[in-house]
């Protein structure tokens, strides 16, 4: 392969093929270096993020299937909704808003607006995990633990699960929001954010979906 600007520099790429927003799959708008195989990249992203996605979600349909049978047992007891968990839905749920605006902004190649949403959503995600620890706070000076019974047992493990799996999308998030702020946004970095993207909403829209679960279903 030839020459390549995969790596981070401190280059603002802008389209140049007729004034639309940057497409690395229109060669007319590769800056010099740049070859198919870098316009290919990103493609091989997402096949990756996909199969990753994919394992998790097997994962946790796999913990359904035990929670929707566990429930059925007599010694099933319903724990309250901690009231902190509705500011962390929304703030989940504004940080995809905030994603996507901000990733939108990156392709019309708006690098001020594109570090504004970033930042947002990064804050946002940071907000959701904060009260998520809130409520467990919550729960345990309500004397609910995670042996205190089957629901909040799953409470604890469906949590816990969702926020780990989403501080590994918020170390991605932080990282692409640094590199906004220092006005570094080069195409791997334009590569990550996209990625991050993906993962950060399909985060998202597993959290409402344990949501529902424990608490609505």
């Amino acid at each position: 392969m030839g020459t390549s600007i995969t790596t981070d520099v401190k280059v603002r790429p802008v389209p140049t093929g007729g004034g639309g927003p940057f497409d690395p799959g229109d060669p007319k708008d590769w800056p010099p270096g740049y070859s198919r195989d870098d316009a290919r990249e990103p493609a091989k992203y997402r096949i990756g993020m996909w199969i990753a996605l994919g394992s998790i979600s097997m994962l946790f349909a796999a913990l359904t299937s035990a929670y929707i049978f566990r429930e059925t047992k007599p010694d099933w007891i319903s724990i309250q909704l901690p009231s902190s968990l509705w500011i962390s839905t929304a703030a989940i749920l504004a940080s995809s808003i905030s994603f996507e605006l901000a990733r939108r902004a990156l392709r019309l190649s708006r690098h001020a607006l594109f570090s504004r949403w970033i930042t947002l959503t990064s804050a946002l995600g940071l907000c959701f995990l904060i009260f998520q620890i809130v409520a467990w706070r919550d729960l345990r000076a309500q004397g609910v633990y995670v042996n205190t019974n089957p629901h909040s047992s799953f409470f604890y493990l469906l949590t816990s699960l969702h926020a780990v799996h989403l501080v590994g999308g918020l170390i991605a998030l932080l990282a692409v929001t640094a590199a906004a702020l220092r006005s570094r946004i080069g195409f791997r970095k334009r590569n990550v954010a996209e990625v991050t993207a993906i993962y950060w909403h399909f985060m998202d829209a597993l959290w409402i979906y344990i949501f529902v679960l424990l608490f609505f279903l």
